[in-house]
């Protein structure tokens, strides 16, 4: 029987070999997974077809997005259940681009190839993801790397307003990294190297936080929890076991409901490098996107491309 990883409600099992690549396609490295309402899973890489998508059982269905990204910059991918897009992150490009689940582009916000000055303030210095806001449409964008700040626009690509600044304080933020809303519309932003998920009203008043979550990457909400991928150290320390490279989850008050990953970074079950995706299909199934070729693979000799995908069924 194979190894159950989780805790409690919330347990899982490694589905081995899940993914099924035509010959020749290569993933080279996953920053972003998203699964629409068919649980349809989107796949964003940084290989040559940047938006691969499968069914729910790993089948290869297409890839779009070909031409219209960086070459190894792709960063985050979000599904927006209100009106049935899909919203990439490019943080080379320093756009937003909006896609039907079809590949169809219909939007990108941004000036292409044109950042703004470093620590500016202003829209964009490599974007790190977006969502939507249901009730209005309103596309919320953290931009990440050059600026600390999330910015909104209307839903027709129109600027309205920003809020944030580097720092630790309260409203304040170090790499914000993904964005999503609940049913009350509360804004949840990851602060990565913070260590923290701050939230937020609609209009950027800072409502509370939850902290000692290891550098949060991505997130996710489904079904009342809130479901983080959590990276691995960084700078002397970011091979030290325990520091990250797992899963976690925790309910809408904050509190954590479950964890798994191995103390030690791996490709085997149960073990992550590198997570910066994360998605939950209407079965409660988890996909992880890792960036594992940038994290570990590029400085390998000769480089190599490692796992930086896997699902973990639910145990009901």
């Amino acid at each position: 029987m194979a190894d159950i990883y989780g805790e409690g409600n919330f347990q899982y099992r490694f589905v081995e070999d899940w993914i099924k690549l035509p010959d020749g396609m290569k993933l080279l490295e996953c920053p972003g997974v998203a699964v629409d309402a068919e649980d349809r899973v989107f796949i964003l890489t940084r290989g040559e077809h940047p938006i691969m998508v499968f069914d729910r059982d790993g089948n290869f269905i297409r890839s779009f997005g070909e031409g219209l990204f960086s070459d190894n910059r792709t960063h985050g991918l979000y599904y927006s259940p209100a009106d049935g897009t899909l919203l990439a992150a490019d943080d080379g490009i320093h756009t937003i681009q909006k896609f039907t689940p079809d590949g169809e582009k219909v939007m990108e916000i941004g000036e292409r190839n044109h950042p703004s000055p470093r620590w500016s303030g202003q829209p964009f210095n490599r974007p790190t993801s977006a969502a939507i806001r249901h009730s209005n449409g309103d596309i919320y964008i953290s931009d990440g790397y050059g600026n600390s700040k999330i910015h909104v626009y209307t839903s027709d690509g129109q600027y309205k307003f920003s809020w944030g600044e580097p720092g630790i304080d309260a409203g304040q933020f170090i790499r914000p990294h993904n964005i999503v809303f609940d049913d009350q519309e509360r804004v949840y932003v990851v602060d990565r190297e913070c260590h923290r998920i701050q939230i937020f009203d609609p209009e950027g008043n800072f409502l509370t936080m939850w902290s000692n979550i290891h550098r949060p990457d991505s997130m996710v909400l489904w079904q009342d929890h809130v479901y983080i991928g959590e990276l691995n150290g960084m700078g002397g320390v970011d091979d030290a076991p325990g520091l990250g490279h797992r899963v976690s989850i925790y309910d809408l008050d904050g509190n954590r409901v479950c964890m798994f990953g191995d103390k030690d970074e791996g490709e085997g079950p149960g073990q992550f490098i590198a997570p910066h995706g994360i998605a939950v299909d209407s079965h409660g199934d988890i996909y992880v996107a890792e960036v594992s070729f940038t994290i570990r693979g590029s400085h390998m000799d000769p480089p190599r491309e490692l796992r930086s995908f896997s699902k973990y069924e639910r145990v009901w």
